[in-house]
């Protein structure tokens, strides 16, 4: 005979099905999964230009050694041909919030932890030397293409080091969470079995190890290692080569699926190179080692021209 059961003072263990172990754990599984579906707070809902809208800021991540990309100049300011493009980008944000007090945080990220900056809101837009690629596409959403350029290594001249065939039994550094890194490895597991591969936080970090001699060579992007050695004195004594490994497209990174600040950005990037004020900034940058725009990387500002 079943018990006639109150609610009142009743005692649980007459209900071993719904109030027992195993169904406690389905109880605690659901509003664990109730929990879960809730929706988002209203600041994590927000999109880039709202939040910028809120806070009066728009939060640059830069790479502090990265030249003529991203750096510090000898004021300890960020400066570099991609900062250039993200403070246009800026004064797009103002004028399109109507808000001429718009400032600029710059936040100083690494090529480990870039991506997971934008992922957890710490900056607004990534600004420096990095690689669009599709596995990347999957962590951020990318502007169209910035620059192009190639892996390549740098070494001091003495060595007569000049490409990835010179580097038997050598060591060569690269910096971590780069593409190099990858298209590094690959080249010389095609070509150079027993050469010794170093990873290092930073390009600084890479630099000064091959100014002390604890490697032989250092890969990174070739404009980058332009970069480093114009900014370094004693430039006399390195030696780049000519020779590119990988192909290397560079973008701005933005947060996934959030189309209307990449659009803003996109079509500040678009007007530069429609308008031809992009070759100015190139020249500002890259003016010392060469006159003109290379050929790839004009026809990448024509392609990149889109109209309004």
């Amino acid at each position: 005979m079943v018990p006639q059961l109150r609610y009142d003072g009743a005692d649980f263990r007459y209900f071993p099905f719904f109030f027992g172990a195993p169904y406690m754990r389905l109880v605690f599984v659901l509003l664990a999964a109730a929990f879960l579906a809730q929706p988002l707070s209203a600041a994590e809902h927000k999109d880039t230009l709202e939040q910028i809208k809120q806070n009066g800021k728009v939060r640059i991540g830069f790479r502090e050694a990265q030249p003529p990309m991203s750096f510090l100049d000898k004021d300890g300011k960020p400066a570099g041909y991609s900062i250039d493009l993200c403070v246009r980008i800026v004064n797009e944000v103002k004028n399109t919030l109507g808000k001429d007090d718009i400032a600029i945080e710059y936040v100083p990220v690494t090529s480990s932890n870039r991506f997971e900056a934008l992922q957890d809101n710490n900056i607004d837009i990534l600004c420096g030397a990095t690689t669009k690629t599709i596995s990347r596409g999957k962590l951020v959403d990318f502007t169209q293409l910035t620059f192009v350029t190639g892996a390549s290594l740098l070494s001091m001249k003495e060595t007569g080091i000049e490409g990835i065939s010179a580097l038997q039994g050598k060591k060569v550094g690269v910096s971590k969470g780069t593409t190099t890194l990858d298209a590094l490895a690959e080249k010389l597991k095609e070509s150079v079995s027993d050469a010794k591969v170093v990873p290092f936080d930073s390009t600084a970090a890479g630099l000064s190890a091959l100014i002390k001699g604890e490697i032989d060579a250092f890969s990174a992007d070739q404009v980058v290692l332009i970069g480093l050695v114009l900014t370094h004195e004693g430039d006399e004594k390195f030696a780049i080569a000519t020779d590119i490994f990988s192909f290397e497209p560079f973008a701005l990174a933005v947060r996934r699926n959030d189309s209307d600040f990449r659009l803003l950005a996109d079509t500040v990037l678009a007007q530069l190179n429609r308008s031809g004020q992009i070759t100015p900034i190139y020249s500002k940058w890259f003016g010392k080692f060469t006159k003109k725009v290379p050929p790839l990387l004009q026809a990448m500002y024509v392609l990149n021209s889109t109209p309004e």
